[in-house]
């Protein structure tokens, strides 16, 4: 087992590591930004390294500087968490050169998954369900044209190294083709350096719907169930639950078994997740496979009471895993709380929280790294918090979660617990009714003081 993990991220997630090693009796290095001087994970840790200024590319995308610190610490493991450097292979390789076991998926499969047409070939060989598309990158516009016209509108193109929505555009008509290819191929290339596209069918009335898998390494697998990550915002999850209000038995135990085939086809030794689109005739299609543990583990967590950070652990460090597969015994919903003024387009607001009170109770779990006095610095993603419910049904996990959003309050900043509050009151919602084109339609009623 290892004896000290450097965790190379920041917030939350590197809360959320710290615990799980410090329960299992592992020493931890925190890394952080002049930014995050005053941040919980550097208080926590049982040591603390600067690695640079506030901006991300010299600091926490900074692999000679996050390695640096891993050597002068002595640590044998790295936790990349979530974002910045935990999908990066040539990370993941510098790690394995330097004798330091990165907690995540190899370089090889980080490549092969990836690279979404890259994985889309390699699921089509596993025998898993695809989106009808193109095979590979597309070598020229003129070749979008002809294929798309076979497939039918409406089609979906998506940049190979896309992710957060960027390098995507969903195009209902060929007039509109041309200048969709264009702007996402100079948004793929701004914010990727690789210009590459790939498409697809549009999936109507689509489902996101996503298995937890957990791999070892003796090429063993098994699955923690489904999340539904459907309600979204420019592709950004806001909201996710467990199990899915459409899933059934039959379309869980397809789903499932699909991405245990997926994770024993290529090997695959972690923690990771395949997301899928479902139509609203419950057809699954393969969408692309997070190489990480992800924002939404915690609910997960509580419906099968496992933890996943320990899992990935063990499993880094040899550990077989049990093979079981996992069906929920709860429901659990997750609201990210973001530092983002709903009422004005969700726009970031960054700043100091002058007073914080944390909700509570049976069924109430907190994910966060701020506390009353923290400055919340604008060169990071917004999410603050993650709030958690769990019951023994959905209708009480949405009725504790109003409560809890009830109890959370944050001041100093505008947060996006109006909008969580909103929703959970959504006759829509309530009725589990929704899919990822949910939010197009969603109006914030306006503030009560200003009725």
């Amino acid at each position: 087992m290892f004896k000290k993990i450097l965790i190379a991220n920041r917030g939350e997630i590197a809360m959320r590591v710290i615990r799980t090693c410090k329960e299992m009796g592992i020493k931890t290095v925190a890394v952080y930004s002049t930014a995050d001087a005053e941040s919980l994970h550097v208080r926590f840790a049982d040591e603390a390294v600067c690695i640079g200024p506030a901006p991300s590319n010299q600091s926490y995308l900074k692999m000679s500087n996050i390695i640096a610190a891993a050597e002068i610490t002595n640590a044998d493991a790295i936790h990349p968490g979530y974002g910045f450097l935990s999908e990066n292979a040539k990370f993941s390789k510098i790690c394995e050169e330097h004798e330091i076991k990165f907690i995540g998926a190899s370089a090889e499969m980080i490549d092969k998954m990836g690279d979404k047409a890259t994985a889309k070939a390699t699921m089509k060989d596993a025998g898993v369900p695809t989106i009808p598309g193109s095979e590979g990158i597309l070598d020229s516009f003129e070749e979008t044209e002809k294929l798309a016209a076979e497939m039918g509108y409406p089609v979906m193109l998506k940049a190979t190294a896309g992710g957060g929505g960027k390098g995507m555009r969903a195009v209902w008509a060929q007039e509109d083709l041309r200048k969709s290819w264009d702007s996402a191929r100079q948004e793929a290339a701004a914010s990727f350096g690789n210009d590459g596209m790939y498409m697809e069918k549009l999936i109507e009335e689509p489902r996101h719907i996503e298995i937890q898998i957990v791999g070892d390494s003796n090429g063993k697998a098994c699955h923690l169930s489904e999340r539904d990550c459907s309600v979204q915002r420019r592709h950004q999850k806001l909201t996710e639950e467990t199990p899915s209000p459409f899933m059934t038995d039959e379309l869980r135990q397809e789903m499932g078994e699909a991405a245990v085939k997926a994770a024993e086809y290529i090997k695959y030794e972690g923690a990771g997740t395949v997301e899928f689109l479902v139509d609203k005739h419950r057809n699954f299609y393969f969408m692309e496979m997070n190489t990480r543990i992800q924002v939404e583990h915690p609910i997960t967590e509580e419906v099968v009471n496992y933890d996943l950070i320990r899992e990935q652990i063990l499993v880094a460090a040899g550990v077989a895993i049990s093979g079981k597969n996992y069906t929920p015994q709860l429901h659990s919903i997750e609201c990210r709380i973001n530092a983002e003024d709903p009422y004005k387009d969700f726009r970031p607001s960054p700043g100091k929280i002058t007073n914080l009170h944390i909700p509570g109770g049976h069924g109430v779990r907190v994910d966060t790294h701020v506390y009353s006095g923290y400055i919340i610095p604008p060169n990071y993603d917004s999410m603050i918090a993650k709030l958690i419910t769990s019951a023994q049904t959905r209708e009480e996990a949405i009725n504790k979660m109003k409560r809890a959003l009830d109890e959370f309050i944050v001041e100093g900043i505008k947060t996006t617990i109006p909008f969580h509050r909103q929703l959970m009151e959504h006759p829509d919602y309530i009725a589990g009714n929704y899919t990822t084109k949910f939010m197009e339609d969603f109006e914030m009623e306006a503030p009560k003081e200003e009725s």
